[in-house]
């Protein structure tokens, strides 16, 4: 071997180590402009949190930057992929759990403190003798008065067995005085309310689609059943949605053997059908679902189901059209993002997904003020049909592309609405003068052991003067023909928000159901047996 074979491994050794320094020096020197041959996507992400840790002229909080930055990022997707923080994400699913660790009350915070509507019964609040009416104004040396709410809620929520001291005000007693509650795991209900309208007609209002719904459900259906229910009026207004599971399980109580509930699909989620089992409890049931602009997501999944299958009417008004499928991808720190991976569709084919553009979050929540300004919520002419028309199983014609369009149409009545009573509504008057009387008259209330009653005793009160005068003290000019005018709705509301404060949320919508003009729809329609639809 000559010498010059014997210098080769020598010369390029030195030649990498002279690369490795050139570059290094290169790197360095330049860091502030070129980062890497290798500038795209996530890495341009993770340099620039790199650029400005290691080179912004102050100190920045990167953690703090990092969760600002999520949300935005996610925004310019679609307006359902969300993040969620490390603090907010036992919040954000305690509604869909069905429980948490708490002190067992409902309250409300008038004039910044804290006033308990109701005590759970058989809560750890009720059993340390805690009432309704009772103000909490401490827990343990932590003044409550004047906190926000969802800070208030921080305090009173805590571990199973943990032990909160309250300092409560109660009107019978002229000093405050404390209560200590052992902490305790607290149900979350989705049913608002399940009863029988009339011998024959059962009623069920569902507030969202969490992990106890549909035991809920089935529970308050067999007990309707048990008291003679023929029929079945299904509420899903206001309701937001929830988990997909339980709606395709509601859903499945209804249908006959092997009926498309609905599917999903999407770029790296292949097509995957959910099916009805023929173990239904109620396929043979008449049945009439509500639904309205606050419907969205899985009680879109339930109506679908229903009415692409021809299983049942749909009463109401247009639904949100939410046909997005989320899965929560959770981080190792306890927060989550709510990651858009499918669309849905139900039966025909059509996915109720309303129109969007991303990073446009804004106009796509105001997409319901653009529906009541147009005059949607009053004239059924007024719905814009944009998506593809597509056949229920019968032929019946239905269209994707913005929520589910009811069959039978019910308008918003704003007959006898005035200025004066939507000053009153909208301003909280309303609301603050049942607060007060029924602070003032609970005792009183108390001694009425049902809903019919209570209104007796309500209507012999003049409570529409009282109101007057006290909107006037709280500087609503009086407007007496106006008042007259919306005397119903005026006295609707007054009474219904006081059952609400004294008694609880189902007498309130059972109370209300009494004249609402959906529910009075759905009844006729039992009547007339007509609660499966007919191809016209």
């Amino acid at each position: 071997m000559n010498n010059k074979s014997r210098l080769t491994p020598v010369l390029i050794s030195i030649s990498l180590i002279g690369g490795i320094l050139i570059g290094t020096f290169y790197a360095n020197h330049f860091s502030g402009n070129r980062l890497s041959i290798i500038n795209t996507g996530s890495n341009k992400i993770n340099y620039l949190l790199q650029m400005i840790d290691n080179q912004y002229v102050d100190t920045v909080n990167m953690n703090s930057l990092v969760e600002q930055s999520m949300p935005k990022i996610l925004s310019e997707l679609d307006p359902h992929s969300s993040y969620i923080s490390q603090d907010n994400a036992e919040e954000a699913n305690e509604d869909l759990k069905g429980s948490f660790s708490g002190i067992g009350i409902s309250f409300t915070m008038p004039n910044d403190t804290v006033y308990v509507m109701q005590a759970i019964e058989g809560g750890p609040s009720e059993k340390a003798g805690i009432m309704a009416g009772d103000r909490i104004t401490k827990a343990d040396t932590i003044n409550l008065v004047g906190m926000e709410q969802h800070e208030v809620m921080k305090h009173l929520k805590g571990k199973k067995g943990s032990v909160v001291s309250l300092e409560i005000k109660r009107r019978s007693r002229p000093k405050p005085f404390r209560i200590k509650v052992v902490r305790g795991d607290i149900p979350v209900k989705s049913i608002d309310a399940a009863y029988l309208i009339n011998n024959h007609t059962g009623y069920i209002r569902v507030k969202n689609f969490g992990e106890q719904t549909y035991s809920e459900f089935m529970i308050a259906m067999a007990e309707l059943n048990i008291r003679g229910m023929k029929e079945l009026i299904l509420d899903l207004r206001g309701n937001r949605g929830g988990y997909m599971h339980i709606a395709i399980q509601m859903a499945n109580e209804f249908l006959p053997n092997r009926q498309l509930i609905v599917y999903t699909e999407g770029r790296k989620s292949p097509r995957e059908d959910y099916r009805s089992d023929g173990r239904g409890s109620f396929t043979k049931l008449p049945l009439v679902v509500l639904i309205d602009e606050g419907s969205a997501s899985s009680s879109e999944i339930l109506a679908g189901a229903i009415q692409d299958n021809d299983r049942g009417t749909i009463i109401g008004r247009r639904s949100f059209g939410k046909g997005l499928v989320q899965q929560p991808m959770e981080f190792k720190d306890g927060s989550l993002v709510r990651l858009t991976v499918a669309r849905y569709y139900t039966p025909s084919g059509r996915c109720i997904q309303k129109p969007y553009v991303p990073g446009h979050d804004e106009d796509y929540e105001n997409e319901l003020i653009a529906r009541y300004e147009r005059g949607e919520y009053f004239t059924q002419d007024s719905i814009h049909q944009t998506g593809e028309a597509y056949k229920t199983r019968i032929g019946r014609k239905v269209y994707g592309g913005g929520g589910i369009t009811p069959d039978i149409f019910v308008p918003e009545d704003t007959s006898n609405v005035t200025s004066y009573y939507k000053e009153a509504a909208f301003g909280g008057h309303i609301r603050q003068f049942a607060f007060e009387y029924t602070d003032r008259n609970r005792p009183t209330l108390k001694k009425y052991n049902n809903v019919q009653d209570l209104i007796k005793y309500l209507s012999r009160q003049n409570l529409l003067e009282q109101f007057a005068s006290y909107a006037e003290q709280e500087g609503l000019k009086r407007r007496n023909l106006m008042l007259y005018r919306s005397r119903r709705l005026f006295e609707r509301a007054i009474y219904g928000s006081i059952i609400y404060e004294a008694r609880n949320t189902a007498d309130y919508i059972q109370y209300l159901n009494t004249e609402d003009a959906v529910v009075n729809q759905a009844l006729q329609l039992i009547d007339d047996g007509k609660t499966y639809p007919e191809k016209k």
